[in-house]
């Protein structure tokens, strides 16, 4: 898992790297490098930590 990935909690906010149409998103947990986000654009997403870096979001 990406090192970033592997402090995410639920709560922080971040952006997916490759899909900025998706807007910003909720973690809601992390589980074995499984990150599951919910996205303002997109809805409920599962996000292999291990190929994606999510871009944590301190303000929007």
């Amino acid at each position: 898992m990406n090192d970033m990935n592997a402090l995410l909690e639920p709560g922080n906010l971040v952006r997916h790297p490759d899909r900025p149409d998706w807007g910003v998103g909720q973690v809601q947990s992390n589980i074995g490098g499984k990150i599951t986000v919910n996205f303002r654009d997109a809805g409920k997403v599962v996000i292999n930590g291990d190929r994606i870096a999510l871009e944590p979001v301190f303000e929007d």
